[in-house]
């Protein structure tokens, strides 16, 4: 046998003991399973992700020790990232942040999904009408994301950070796209989680939030009650496909100063009823039941 040949058998039986390994674990080390996907993209993706949900930015340390990979390792990738544009460094903090280029690619979406664009005028109606500031947000496993907001011009306001992200049970959004969901897929939401308490408010009994949902489906719309925020109420209602699948969620959201038992059911008819029109205008129906 020559060098090349020797050189190559031994190459192979590295490679299948490699992959042995690897399936033996399910996954490669600090990533979401491959399959047969790149293990460094996925690992990228896997920092890309992290630094966007941490908007003030991670140190090496913290984003190595999260993804369970060596400070070099993490740092190589981290370079890779920097150098495509996608993140950036703070010269000051050393603080690792997503950059422009990954901002772009996720407005993209924005711009591929209708429904946001159609939706907006309708937000800023329901600000002008209301006088409060009206979002709308989409599910993202078990938290809402906010993808659009007409701000109120009250000194008093509330105001989300666009692309933010609060808990399903402990939001207005969240729960008017919970009461819609098809009962499976609810219960892969709630199966082995546990609903934390953002304020003494917030529902965390899975029994109480199913009732509170039935209520929601009867009479259209949700309400947060201080359940996220201390001081601040919501009034939500959903916005669903042509199967009558939730898709999204619009607000008013103020001060409970302005926001009180009172007034809700006068924003809570008007929040409902712009939900039916956008939900017409995406082309969509509203269900009488949860889809099964």
């Amino acid at each position: 046998m020559t060098d090349e040949e020797r050189h190559r058998a031994t190459e192979q039986q590295q490679n299948r003991a490699t992959e042995t390994k690897r399936r033996a674990v399910g996954r490669p080390a600090g990533g979401k399973s491959s399959g047969g996907h790149s293990q460094s993209l996925v690992r990228g993706l896997n920092i890309l992700e992290m630094l966007a949900a941490t908007p003030d930015g991670l140190a090496l340390s913290d984003v190595a020790e999260d993804v369970g990979l060596a400070p070099s390792t993490t740092h190589r990738l981290l370079q890779a990232l920097f150098q495509q544009g996608f993140i950036t460094q703070d010269v000051e903090s050393g603080l690792w942040k997503i950059d422009v280029k990954t901002f772009r690619i996720g407005n993209s979406f924005l711009e591929a999904r209708d429904f946001v664009a159609t939706a907006r005028p309708f937000l800023r109606q329901l600000t002008a009408t209301s006088g409060e500031t009206a979002n709308l947000g989409i599910r993202d496993d078990g938290m809402v994301v906010y993808l659009a907001q007409s701000e109120s011009k009250q000194m008093m306001r509330m105001i989300t950070r666009l692309g933010s992200r609060a808990p399903l049970h402990a939001s207005g959004v969240g729960k008017a796209l919970l009461a819609w969901m098809p009962p499976r897929e609810f219960e892969q939401v709630v199966a082995g989680r546990t609903l934390e308490g953002e304020t003494p408010n917030t529902l965390t009994d899975v029994e109480t939030l199913r009732d509170q949902l039935v209520e929601i489906r009867r009479q259209g719309y949700a309400v947060d009650r201080e359940e996220h925020a201390i001081g601040l109420n919501c009034v939500a209602a959903t916005l669903h496909d042509e199967s009558g699948l939730p898709l999204a969620a619009i607000s008013v959201s103020g001060p409970v100063a302005r926001i009180d038992d009172s007034r809700l059911p006068e924003l809570a008819a008007l929040v409902a009823e712009t939900a039916r029109e956008i939900t017409a205008k995406i082309g969509g129906k509203t269900p009488t039941e949860p889809p099964a």
